[in-house]
């Protein structure tokens, strides 16, 4: 097996190339970025490439060189860069999606292709979002997303392409910080609240969204794509939880783990964002295809965020 992780010196790119790695041996994941330095960890891990998803003879040459069947398509603008630069996600996201899955199909490769909660907007239920629901984004990154997901799909049913994906909710991660997100805010609190011990949010207190600790996040989807095809009745559009809190619950936790913390709430152009998306997630139905269930809370979550932090910040 050779497998290429697109989008690998993001968020989630990290930690899922360091976790193949461990799982299928270094020499066979191979990271591809395309502006983004390598973290040094990746770059001296294994092997390493430059290049971009909108080029797609650029991109068939790295299949072609590597020998790829197995691709975990992570490259993306996200909600708050997006709609700063709704074309630049556009291209990205949906031409660049385009020709990973054309590739896809001529090489025969499986694909994990994400999706988010961005796919939800006005008309959606906010508490115990169901898996099929009202798919109306307000933001570019959404509608991206709702079109990857019909795509994939597409693909599936028309190609035979075997590809999956998740709706993935805000992530949390102590390894790499994340840029251009709605919920940003829920990793830059434990950042600064081990740097500077105060934080100043970008949205209000009572914001709460969907969440989920990084382990959890790569284990549900290295689950998914071990998953027998014939189990599953969905395919590139499973909802995906974790936990939910509000920005306020959040502060309080971690107050109660780093004495004289203060955090207050200044919401910004990125809380209109976060108002279209819902409080809590319906996964039954990754529980009932492909087993899912999530292993951190919030109190177990900052535990061991601080923790890392601490010994990473020193």
């Amino acid at each position: 097996m050779m497998i290429l992780v697109t989008g690998a010196a993001g968020q989630i790119g990290t930690d899922l190339t360091t976790t193949l790695r461990e799982k299928f041996g270094n020499q066979n994941v191979v990271a591809m970025g395309r502006k983004t330095p390598m973290p040094k960890d990746i770059a001296e891990g294994g092997p390493c490439v430059m290049g971009d998803v909108t080029d797609i003879e650029g991109y068939q040459k790295i299949v072609d060189d590597y020998q790829i069947d197995t691709v975990y398509h992570l490259a993306a603008i996200l909600s708050a860069t997006g709609e700063s630069n709704p074309q630049l996600c556009y291209d990205v996201n949906l031409n660049g999606l385009y020709n990973v899955l054309e590739i896809a199909k001529d090489y025969g490769q499986r694909l994990f292709c994400p999706s988010s909660i961005a796919v939800f907007g006005p008309g959606t239920p906010l508490e115990n979002t169901p898996q099929e629901t009202v798919l109306k984004p307000t933001t570019m990154y959404g509608v991206t997303k709702v079109a990857g997901e019909l795509l994939c799909d597409y693909y599936f049913h028309k190609y035979g392409v075997d590809v999956r994906g998740i709706r993935y909710p805000g992530l949390i991660s102590w390894k790499t910080r994340p840029t251009g997100g709605t919920t940003d805010y829920a990793v830059e609190i434990y950042y600064e609240a081990v740097l500077n011990n105060r934080y100043e949010c970008f949205v209000g207190a009572d914001t709460k969204l969907p969440m989920m600790y990084m382990p959890d996040a790569i284990k549900g989807t290295l689950d998914l794509m071990d998953a027998p095809l014939e189990n599953l009745k969905h395919h590139s559009d499973f909802n995906f939880a974790g936990m939910s809190f509000s920005a306020q619950e959040l502060a309080d936790c971690i107050s109660a783990r780093m004495p004289g913390f203060e955090c207050t709430f200044k919401p910004d152009s990125r809380q209109n964002i976060a108002d279209s998306w819902p409080d809590s997630i319906d996964d039954s139905a990754a529980n009932e295809e492909w087993g899912w269930k999530p292993s951190y809370d919030l109190e177990k979550m900052s535990d061991d965020m601080l923790e890392n932090l601490k010994r990473k910040l020193g």
